[in-house]
């Protein structure tokens, strides 16, 4: 958000653990997704203590019903634009994928 507002562009703020994609949603990102669909999930502690392996989260539509099942693994930031969606890290793509908005 910060990356937007110092750019001078206005950005919308989901709150995924609030208002969580639905599988439409979360087709619309990947479709746009720069980065590998798997790398959406988080592999964090939670992923562990879920008993989820990389195996599980292989495929597409793996993703979208694991990230169905469990919200919190959505992986972030995740900044989309009308063309392209990537994973806000490190904070340089951000810049580089909204600088030619600004």
């Amino acid at each position: 958000m910060r990356i937007a507002q110092d750019l001078g562009i206005d950005a919308d703020i989901v709150l995924y653990l609030k208002t969580p994609p639905d599988a439409a949603t979360l087709q619309t990102i990947i479709a746009k997704l720069e980065d590998p669909v798997t790398d959406l999930v988080r592999r964090d502690a939670n992923f562990a203590k879920l008993g989820l392996t990389d195996a599980d989260v292989a495929t597409e539509a793996q993703v979208i019903e694991v990230l169905g099942k469990h919200k919190a693994l959505l992986q972030r930031p995740l900044v989309v634009t009308k063309k392209t969606a990537l994973i806000g890290r490190p904070r340089d793509r951000v810049t580089a994928l909204l600088q030619p908005l600004a």
